[in-house]
């Protein structure tokens, strides 16, 4: 049974705007007060905090025994996250660059991934990894990948991609307080984007999409920044007398298959916005999802719009080619619509 679509209450009363750094900064102050089991640990947290200063003036209240930082090995000290985890306390480790994961693939994949299903349930691994993913900051290939998609495919480890600091706050909080290993992928380019965050303590629920606008004729589906690509082009499209429905499944594991497929009937066209890698990525996944839930629905093939299956280039006007941009979904989404 399909269920309703989803609303956040972002921008209810908008008067407290932070950027996405701050709403970060602050799930990670308020868990550790509540919580003492729960600490940062990773490689220039602590003084510097952190390249992007996402996590600047924790070390000054928590001190250096809960915001620690550590030798540059991601292998050793993801690998000290998932024994302090399954030993009780609720590490956040800081990934500096989403590719760095690479590193320490083994303790996220075979052993944090594993221990509770190869214990009998009797071992749980309370551990987020935050790392960041995204192009078009001229961080060259080895610094701009979005490697979602490796870890989604991986059963036991949850995904979630916050797309603006109402999400990223709300949904940090949850992942801190599960008791699964979870990967927090924040993109590089939305730290310093402001938006509305409430004051009072708010978590939200993993698996629960969220539509961030509503239309008729064309659904799109997009991922972290992608959300805002998406939005900017629904309002191009709307002057063109086209009602985009944007759509944010904000955790890719749990995935919101509900809403999702709810939309695509509703509006029969649907496009999936993705920074990742096209092939083999998120984009066929949704697809998948969608073609299986909505097909009798569809007045044409789902499309999906990824990354360029190159190495992200350091050249600014390479670089702005691999990636999705609004002007492309507008063109693709009148060509979807019978407007080209």
């Amino acid at each position: 049974m399909s269920t309703p679509m989803k609303h956040s209450s972002e921008g209810k009363g908008a008067d407290r705007m932070i950027s996405m750094a701050q709403a970060i900064r602050e799930a990670l102050a308020e868990e550790m007060r509540r919580d003492p089991l729960v600490f940062i640990m990773g490689e220039d947290v602590a003084e510097a905090g952190t390249p992007f200063k996402v996590l600047k003036g924790l070390v000054e209240e928590f001190g250096p025994q809960r915001v620690i930082d550590t030798p540059i090995s991601e292998a050793g000290f993801t690998g000290i996250a998932v024994g302090a985890a399954m030993t009780g306390m609720r590490p956040v480790v800081d990934i500096m660059f989403g590719d760095f994961l690479t590193l320490a693939m083994d303790q996220i994949v075979n052993q944090a991934a594993k221990a509770h299903y190869m214990s009998g349930g009797k071992w749980k691994v309370p551990m987020v990894i935050r790392t960041t993913m995204g192009a078009t900051l001229r961080k060259a290939a080895q610094h701009s990948q979005s490697l979602h998609a490796w870890f989604a495919h991986i059963p036991g480890l949850k995904v979630v991609i916050p797309s603006t600091p109402y999400d990223a706050k709300g949904l940090l909080k949850t992942a801190i307080r599960d008791d699964n290993p979870v990967l927090f992928f924040e993109h590089k380019a939305m730290y310093s984007m402001r938006g509305y965050v409430p004051p009072e303590e708010y978590t939200i629920p993993f698996g629960v999409a969220d539509v961030k606008r509503e239309g008729r004729d064309l659904t799109i589906v997009a991922i972290g920044r992608m959300v805002h690509v998406a939005l900017e082009a629904a309002q191009q499209l709307a002057e063109l007398g086209i009602e985009a429905e944007v759509i944010d499944p904000r955790t890719l594991v749990p995935l919101d298959r509900e809403t999702l497929i709810e939309s695509a009937r509703k509006t029969g066209r649907v496009i999936i916005l993705d920074e990742g890698h096209q092939s083999y990525g998120v984009t066929a996944e949704l697809a998948s999802v969608i073609t299986e839930g909505a097909f009798y629905y569809l007045d044409a093939p789902v499309v999906r719009m990824g990354a360029m299956d190159v190495p992200v280039p350091f050249s600014p006007p390479l670089e702005d080619l691999t990636v999705p941009t609004s002007e492309r979904v507008v063109e693709t989404a009148k060509a979807l619509c019978g407007r080209a």
